[in-house]
C-alpha cells in the first residue's frame, strides 16, 4: 500500500486517504479501561508475540511504546493519523506496531485490546481491508478473540460490535462547505448508516474543509457490504462537490482565482501563521491544485504541509519545546520554504 502523505496521484483526487480499522479483544480478559497499568502492559507482549511470530518481513515493523516517549512524540503519531486520541489517553499502558512505510498500525490497549488499522492513499478501501484482514487472521491464529456466534466480535463500545470494522475516507470538500451544504450531506449520510467527522475523527472539527466519512453500522452487515456502501456514498459526494466546482468556475472564475492566489500569496509571505489559519489557506491552495488553477504545487507538498505544520510536528522538526508564538513563527518559515519555488 502507498503512504497517503507521500502519494503523488492525480491532481484532481479529492480523497486524501482510505482507512480500515478492526476492533478486537482477547477472550476472557477485561477491556483496557478495566485493566490496571501493570495488567495492561502485560497485553502488549501477548500481541507482539502473536504478530511477530506470524508476520512476514518482521524487520519491516517496529513497536512503539507510548510510555517511553514524551507527549510531543506521541502527538506527532496522532497528527500523522497513525494512532488515536484514545491510545494517547492510555499511554501509560499502550503501544502500537507500525511498518516503516506507516501504512499499518496495530494499536494495543486503545478502547479495545487490539485496533488493527491500515491506511492508504486515495479511494482504496478494498486494498486497505485486504491487508487488515490478513493481519487479523494472523493474530487470530495465536490469540483467542472475544466472539459470540450471534453478535460477532465483542467490543468495549456497543457501536463496534459485530464486524468491529470501521471504514473511513478523508476527503477535501471546500465547495460544499462554501455553499453551506455540508449539513445536508451530514443528514443524508446519517440516514444510510454513515457519519461525517472532522480531520482527526470523532470529536474533532473539519479544519481545512477536510472531513472523515465512515460507517456507523457494524452489526448486521458483512465487511464487504460496509465497504461497498461507503464507496457508493463517497462517490456520490465527490460528484456533488465537482458539480459545484464546475458552477463556481463558470460563474465566479475571477473571484475563485483571486481567493486561491491570495491564499498562496499569504502562505508565501506570512511572518506568523496560526494552525487554523494555515490549514484554511492550504485548503484554498489545494482547491486551486485540484481545479488545475495552480500548476507548481502537487499533492505530496500539500499532504506533507498538512501534517508538518501541526503543533507537535513543528516542535519535533526543531527538536525542542516551543512557545505558541515560536510555533507560529516557525510554521510560517516552514511553509515559505516549501513553497519557495511556486510562482504566483
Amino acid at each position: 500500500m502507498e503512504n497517503w502523505i507521500k502519494y503523488q496521484g492525480k491532481r484532481d483526487d479529492l480523497v486524501l486517504s482510505s482507512r480500515i480499522r478492526l476492533a478486537r479483544n482477547i477472550d476472557k480478559m477485561p477491556f483496557p479501561h478495566k485493566l490496571s497499568v501493570e495488567k495492561g502492559r502485560e497485553v502488549v507482549p501477548l500481541v507482539e508475540d502473536a504478530f511477530y511470530r506470524s508476520v512476514h518481513m518482521r524487520e519491516e515493523y517496529v513497536t512503539n511504546y507510548l510510555c517511553d516517549r514524551d507527549i510531543i512524540a506521541n502527538q506527532v503519531y496522532l497528527e500523522r493519523h497513525l494512532i488515536s486520541k484514545n491510545l494517547i489517553n492510555n499511554s501509560d499502558k499502550a503501544a502500537f506496531i507500525t511498518d516503516k512505510n506507516e501504512t499499518v498500525s496495530v494499536m494495543v490497549n486503545e478502547e479495545d485490546h487490539i485496533r488493527i488499522q491500515c491506511i492508504t492513499s486515495s479511494l482504496n478501501l478494498e486494498e486497505a481491508y485486504d491487508l487488515s484482514n490478513k493481519i487479523d487472521n494472523l493474530l487470530e491464529e495465536k490469540l483467542s478473540y472475544a466472539f459470540d456466534e450471534k453478535l460477532g466480535y465483542i467490543t468495549s463500545c456497543p457501536t463496534n460490535i459485530g464486524t468491529g470494522l470501521r471504514a473511513s475516507v478523508m476527503i477535501h470538500l471546500p465547495t460544499l462547505s462554501l455553499n453551506n451544504k455540508m449539513n445536508g450531506v451530514i443528514n443524508a449520510v446519517s440516514q444510510v448508516g454513515m457519519t461525517v467527522r472532522g480531520l482527526y475523527g470523532e470529536g474533532s472539527k473539519a479544519y481545512g474543509n477536510i472531513y472523515q466519512i465512515s460507517n456507523q453500522v457494524t452489526l448486521g452487515l458483512s465487511e464487504e457490504e460496509i465497504i461497498s456502501n461507503l464507496e457508493a456514498v463517497v462517490k456520490q459526494i465527490i460528484n456533488e462537490e465537482n458539480l459545484l466546482r464546475e458552477d463556481l468556475i463558470k460563474n465566479y472564475k475571477y473571484e475563485i482565482e483571486d481567493k486561491i492566489y491570495r491564499a498562496l500569496g499569504m502562505l508565501k509571505s506570512a511572518v506568523l501563521l496560526s494552525s487554523n489559519e494555515c490549514i484554511k489557506l492550504l485548503s484554498d491552495v489545494r482547491l486551486g491544485v485540484e481545479m488545475g488553477i495552480i500548476k507548481d504545487v502537487d499533492n505530496v507538498i500539500l499532504n506533507n504541509l498538512l501534517v508538518d505544520t501541526q503543533p507537535a510536528s513543528i516542535q519535533q522538526i526543531h527538536k525542542e519545546k516551543l512557545l505558541n508564538k515560536e510555533i507560529e513563527l516557525n510554521r510560517a518559515k516552514l511553509v515559505k520554504g516549501r513553497l519557495a519555488k511556486v510562482i504566483l
